[in-house]
């Protein structure tokens, strides 16, 4: 064994397993971004209640409303921020034990670990975790701010001023944060006899968001006697509640028919499978492979060195030297910052792929294959439309098991809260443009068919599809893209044409973009 395999196979590759499976421990302690979406969307119902009919008096009109808003949106909402909020705190406790129970541990090292190991290691698991008992604090306390009000809108006066109350820890008001001088001010509205506070509206304004803040705003003005400012208050609420309507169609009806859509399309190609056996087009070169000149070491240096070291080590110490300040602020900025990320992590991945098989060169036939005059776009969108019922049933059970931990990929986070077009333009290149072409280059181009020399196609699309989601660093996303690979591997062993799974990949990010982006305007 030469000493350049030795180091691949007993030195980068435990490293890069070992890096890998911290950063996915480490996402455990993060909140899940899932959790905070649905929020998002129950937000934007809450801000289409104000939305009128022209004919408020027809019955189909009304039939309409209730199809969009459901029966009991204030009902409905006060159960999912009261579940929410209950999940945020069962986190937080586990993540307060955690950090109590790292502190209490002796600092002394394992007789086999360096104390130099020991101490950087301990200090950084202890920043993560006080980062992420942050967060979650945070996150609790603008759920307790809007729980109450919504006790408050369904006269659950007592209700309310106790989920205030328990935000209010300071001891003087001097000493108080904004969340706690907003529940203040909150329980002040709806308390009897009412209590205004001088700086009422700016806490209002800063600490509370879409219908959340224009409820309280209402309240406010009408215990001011503002009419001047309760009328415009509630025309703007009146235009938001409009296009919260139209949001709520195009996010219902779009996803709910592509997920139709690919139901059908499911069950008949697992009838026609049944029915006619090999000659279905789900065994469609199913039981073909690739003639792969490489071995092992070739695949592991393309995915350890080039994927993996380049992008957690080489680029982020080669960014470290760009010439802008930091943390990055400006939502432009990190979404350049992202793409310049994404396209070094690419271009050195790439880079290594074809060094490692040039010397292999001409490949085969369906080696990273493209054709146009094929039948690509069916069978990637095709894809795309069953892939959609399929994850969504994966996300709902793995909802279930992390219990809204588990992490998240921090673009989604940063489109969700933008409403700069340009910086939205930056992130769909990058998701939906550079991603796609990079990542099946990589997963579905070299990755699957170089595992069809050690096993059959449907294990060599299984152990991809994982690898796939494994690469992507957060727990909660692994169940969802490992069924997003599978049928990411199944329309390219199908197609033989790499333009089909990009072409799904690209709809799927795409999709995820613009349904963020509608949830974020909302709020």
């Amino acid at each position: 064994m030469t000493i350049k395999r030795l180091v691949l196979f007993f030195v980068l590759t435990p490293i890069a397993v070992f890096l890998a499976a911290s950063s996915l421990f480490s996402s455990l302690q993060e909140p899940q971004f899932q959790s905070r979406l649905e929020l998002y969307q129950t937000n934007i119902v809450l801000q289409a209640q104000a939305w009128q009919p022209d004919d408020s008096s027809d019955d189909s009109s009304q039939v309409i409303r209730e199809a969009i808003l459901g029966e009991k949106p204030l009902e409905n909402a006060t159960k999912e921020y009261t579940q929410a909020l209950q999940s945020v705190q069962t986190n937080l406790t586990k993540t307060q034990n955690q950090l109590t129970q790292l502190r209490a541990e002796p600092e002394n090292p394992a007789p086999s670990q360096p104390l130099t190991d020991a101490l950087p290691a301990r200090t950084n698991q202890e920043t993560q975790l006080q980062q992420s008992l942050q967060q979650l604090q945070k996150f609790s306390d603008e759920l307790g701010l809007q729980l109450g009000i919504l006790q408050a809108q369904q006269g659950k006066r007592d209700t309310a001023l106790q989920t205030w109350q328990q935000l209010q820890k300071a001891q003087t008001p001097d000493s108080s944060t904004e969340v706690e001088q907003t529940a203040a001010v909150l329980s002040g509205l709806w308390s009897e006899p009412a209590r205004l506070f001088p700086n009422a509206q700016q806490l209002i304004q800063q600490n509370l968001d879409g219908w959340f803040r224009s409820t309280a705003l209402v309240k406010l003005y009408q215990l001011q006697q503002r009419q001047d400012a309760l009328t415009q208050l509630q025309s703007v609420q009146q235009a938001a509640a409009s296009q919260a309507v139209f949001k709520l169609a195009v996010i219902a009806t779009v996803p709910s028919l592509t997920a139709l859509v690919g139901m059908i399309l499911l069950i008949f190609l697992i009838a026609q499978r049944l029915l006619k056996g090999k000659a279905a087009l789900l065994s469609q070169n199913a039981d073909v492979t690739w003639s792969t000149p490489w071995d092992v070491e070739t695949i592991l240096q393309v995915l350890v060195f080039g994927f993996f070291f380049m992008g957690q080590i080489f680029v982020p110490a080669l960014l470290l030297l760009l010439p802008i300040p930091r943390p990055i602020v400006g939502v432009r900025l990190q979404a350049v910052y992202v793409l310049i990320s994404y396209l070094l992590v690419a271009s050195g991945a790439l880079s290594v792929l074809y060094i490692s098989i040039k010397r292999f060169l001409p490949l085969s036939e369906f080696w990273f294959r493209f054709r146009l005059r094929d039948s690509w776009f069916l069978w990637g969108l095709g894809g795309y439309c069953a892939a959609l019922p399929i994850v969504v049933i994966v996300s709902l059970i793995n909802q279930q098991l992390w219990q809204g931990r588990g992490g998240s990929n921090p673009l989604l986070q940063l489109a969700l809260e933008s409403q700069d077009f340009v910086a939205l333009g930056i992130f769909y290149v990058t998701a939906a443009i550079a991603a796609p072409i990079f990542e099946e280059l990589l997963f579905r181009g070299f990755l699957l068919p170089s595992l069809t020399r050690y096993l059959p196609v449907w294990g060599s699309i299984l152990l991809s599809a994982i690898l796939f989601a494994v690469a992507h660093l957060s727990l909660s996303e692994i169940l969802p893209l490992t069924a997003l690979g599978i049928v990411l591997g199944v329309v390219y062993t199908r197609s033989r044409n790499l333009l089909a799974p990009m072409l799904l990949h690209s709809l799927w990010n795409s999709g995820t973009l613009l349904s963020l982006f509608l949830l974020g305007s909302g709020n």
